[in-house]
């Protein structure tokens, strides 16, 4: 069973950047789809971005052009680079991991909060 840490989340101004990571346990990472999503208080969790295993990547409209979905596998890491931030960015961030579509695990979250 493949479990994913993330983190790099925290407070930040607008305007401003973060980089966020997941890393996952085991020796299949390679093979896995990743994917970042968020909830805000009150909303559903949303798709922000994703990574397939051959590193096809696809963005929600709202952050195209601000945001990076990347992958290390290697490291097993996959990560999220947040630029240009805005307050309605703020949320609880999750990654996943999904294989031939199922969802394999989801991350316990990090808070990012843009706001000054």
């Amino acid at each position: 069973q493949v479990q994913l840490v993330e983190s790099g989340g925290g407070l930040v101004q607008p305007g401003g950047s973060l980089k966020l990571s997941c890393t996952a346990s085991g020796s299949d990472f390679a093979f896995f789809a990743m994917g970042w999503y968020r909830q805000a208080p009150g909303k559903q969790r949303e798709v922000v971005a994703t990574i397939t295993s051959t590193y096809g990547s696809t963005y929600a409209d709202p952050v195209k052009g601000r945001f990076t979905i990347s992958r290390d596998n290697a490291k097993n890491t996959v990560y999220l680079q947040m630029n240009s931030l805005k307050p309605e960015d703020t949320a609880i961030y999750y990654c996943n991991a999904q294989k031939w579509s199922i969802v394999q695990a989801w991350g316990q979250g990090t808070q990012v909060t843009v706001s000054s």
